[in-house]
């Protein structure tokens, strides 16, 4: 920050911009729900003059929340890309949303950025979803700086908050500016400026002329203390973060120069090994901080240059194959992201290596298909700025796309390469849906299936014996906003049933050697076979599938041109449903045996058998039926807790924990979804509307044995 010893427009300190690849940052803005994610978004599109008025989130006006739904709720729904440019370096910004129910949006976001703002309410700190955005980030290994937003608010504690970052995401922050004050306007020590902790100078910004002028002063006397504690704070933990600044820092200790330049380049190399997260501070929607933050991004996080070779397998040979971030590699890159408008449509493209240009048509490797990239474009949130060419670095969206799903992998066709799939969250909730009128029912399916393109936490699926449709998603708003895109984008009347909970089904027992038998004529044709497997409950990883199939057949007994006959089907049995009807899950299925005859064993003959043996095995194992546990925290009033722990008891939860935040109660209990349908009023009601809470799906368990004979009517 330069400017005058009084009040001038805001100068950066970064360096000017360097030529190519350097000059690029891709970030995600990421946060729990309500801590200022768009507020902030709408603040840097404003000072980078992308827009020229900003938005207000209770007003509906912002850029990023562009959606009808978003703006009626005042929420972000999808993750909205926009590209601002900030003293020449070009900044790619995905907006994300908070609420868990479209945490998908987070993880794909993440999966393609090589950097990340987190937001932090300076009142409600970390928070459950804060968690969630963390160990995602963590999972992609991105980069992060922290911002600690709504310094203005009644109950702001920055030293809280730092402290909740270090200690609840096991993170090691590290402080570059300090509050001047906390709380709002007019109060005791009400939030005036920062204090920069690398240059050690007071700023000032007022709202009258929404921040655009920094007055920069000395450290106000009864703050210089202060100062000093928390710049000694960023010193140590800086050199225990970063060999090369120990050295410096120590030399300085004996009387050596400490330059702000060794500062900031020690703060780069540890952030961008993840050793330290840089922790800032403001008020967005008073317009304080942002600027810095900006700045922060440009000297800290990621350039594509700095981020490994992506890496990916040969979907062939199996092999490892690496791709550069440089133009004169093979093109390849990650599609992250599908809208569907009536223009067709619009697939978001992470470029990681190469070229492309409008009119290519790269290979898709997981479908096995070339696409046409008709048209490209640089996105700003629902505008849509059309180029001829992109390349390594580069975020687009493309037209043109027809096999291409969220995770599929563009490449160049002579260089094919396959990219790590994105992973999605399982479904918790499902409802029926249909159409009022049944001559829809074709335009029923067009539609979900358009739905289920962009979204890949949505699915559907036809009950055979009903006729039924059922559609599933994350959680009770995640439906609603679907029924009401529905309604509203495709011009569907729908009827809706109540929202219930998506089960799942395991075995109680494992079971050995249960052999299933085709034997039958159809038509003018005998059929023969017979497969025998063991069946056995087995816990599986996170991420990975959920039903394994194993191959122990010894040569000979079964042709290996039917073994995928007999896997596929036998995965198809588990996913259609076991006794209760839900998908079967943490399963170990294994081909031990079987039999066939030259003349009358052919694919239909062992998809009977496979099936066969599915059901007998299952019908000998036991059903388990297994129902989704949410992670739950509920902040109240200390006059509130006795009433929502006992509510909580009564809803079958387990509480984990509790603890003090500010003046305030915090709850942490996992619960299961069945009990947990119309809370949030539950909880208004019991709290005089005082208490908040925040839901996400934490893990499947064995349901009570009640709950399984409810359902199989026992």
């Amino acid at each position: 920050m330069e400017s005058d010893d009084s009040t001038g427009t805001y100068h950066s300190i970064v360096a000017p911009a360097p030529a190519g690849l350097s000059a690029i940052r891709n970030i995600g803005i990421i946060a729990h729900i309500d801590a200022g994610k768009t507020t902030t978004t709408e603040r840097i599109l404003y000072y980078t003059r992308t827009i020229h008025k900003m938005g207000d989130v209770d007003r509906g006006s912002t850029t990023t929340d562009y959606l009808p739904e978003e703006r009626e709720r005042g929420i972000t729904i999808i993750a909205a890309a926009i590209t601002c440019k900030w003293k020449d370096y070009t900044v790619n910004i995905i907006d994300t949303p908070g609420h868990v129910d479209f945490t998908a949006e987070v993880e794909r976001s993440l999966r393609v950025l090589d950097g990340a703002v987190v937001v932090f309410s300076a009142v409600e700190g970390v928070e459950a979803q804060s968690e969630t955005v963390w160990r995602q980030a963590t999972k992609y290994g991105v980069p992060r700086i922290c911002f600690i937003n709504k310094m203005d608010r009644i109950g702001a504690e920055y030293d809280r908050v730092f402290e909740e970052i270090r200690e609840r995401l096991e993170s090691n922050p590290v402080p570059i500016v300090m509050p001047i004050g906390a709380g709002p306007e007019g109060s005791i020590g009400e939030f005036r400026g920062l204090i920069d902790l690398i240059r050690m100078r007071a700023f000032y910004s007022h709202a009258d002329d929404m921040g655009d002028k920094v007055a920069e002063t000395d450290i106000p006397e009864d703050m210089a203390a202060e100062a000093d504690l928390w710049r000694e704070r960023l010193l140590n933990s800086l050199s225990e973060a970063d060999e090369e600044f120990t050295e410096n820092y120590m030399a300085h200790l004996e009387g050596a120069e400490l330059t702000e330049e060794m500062i900031h380049a020690a703060l780069r190399r540890a952030t961008l090994a993840a050793r330290i997260q840089p922790v800032l501070c403001g008020s967005s929607f008073k317009y304080v901080g942002v600027q810095r933050l900006l700045d922060a991004v440009l000297q800290y996080l990621p350039s594509p240059l700095d981020k490994p070779p992506v890496v990916g397998l040969h979907p062939k040979k199996g092999t490892e194959l690496t791709r550069k971030p440089k133009a004169d590699e093979p093109f390849c890159g990650l599609v992250f992201k599908i809208t569907s408008d009536q223009h067709g449509d619009l697939s978001f493209v992470r470029i990681y290596s190469g070229v492309l240009k409008a009119g290519d048509r790269p290979m898709n490797p997981a479908r096995d298909k070339k696409e046409v990239c008709s048209r490209l474009y640089h996105i700003a949130a629902d505008e849509r700025i059309k180029i001829d060419e992109a390349s390594a670095g580069d975020i687009v969206g493309v037209v043109g796309l027809k096999e291409a799903r969220t995770g599929d992998t563009l490449c160049d066709a002579p260089h094919p390469i396959l990219l790590e799939q994105i992973e999605f969250p399982e479904t918790v909730m499902s409802m029926s849906i249909e159409p009022v009128s049944s001559a829809d029912k074709g335009k029923l399916a067009d539609t979900l299936a358009s739905l289920a393109r962009e979204d890949p936490t949505f699915t559907y699926k036809v009950n055979e014996e009903t006729g039924q449709t059922i559609i599933s998603g994350m959680g009770e708003l995640h439906l609603e906003i679907l029924k009401h895109r529905m309604t509203r984008d495709f011009n569907m009347k729908v009827h809706v049933g109540r929202p219930r909970v998506s089960y799942r089904e395991t075995i109680k027992k494992a079971v050995k050697r249960v052999t299933g038998v085709c034997q039958r004529v159809t038509g003018n044709q005998e059929l023969y076979a017979k497969v025998t497997i063991d069946l056995e409950p087995e816990s599986q990883p996170k991420g990975a599938p959920v039903v394994k199939f194993v191959n122990k057949c010894k040569a000979g007994d079964i042709p290996a041109e039917f073994v995928p006959v007999i896997e596929q089907t036998l995965r198809e049995e588990a996913k259609s449903g076991g006794k209760t009807g839900y998908p079967l899950v943490d399963l170990k299925i294994t081909l031990v045996d079987g039999s066939y005859d030259d003349d009358s064993s052919n694919d239909v003959a062992f998809r009977f058998a496979a099936a066969d043996a599915m059901t007998k095995a299952l019908e000998e194992a036991g059903p388990v039926l297994l129902e989704p546990i949410m992670k739950l925290e509920v902040v109240t009033p200390d006059e509130s807790l006795g009433n929502i722990t006992a509510d909580l008891t009564a809803r079958r939860a387990i509480i984990t924990g509790t603890n003090q935040r500010g003046r305030l109660q915090v709850i942490e209990a996992e619960a299961p979804l069945e009990k947990m349908f119309g809370y949030s009023t539950a909880v208004r009601s019991l709290s005089q509307g005082r208490a908040s809470y925040s839901m996400e799906p934490l893990q499947y368990s064995a349901a009570p044995d009640s709950l399984l004979e409810a359902i199989l009517g026992t």
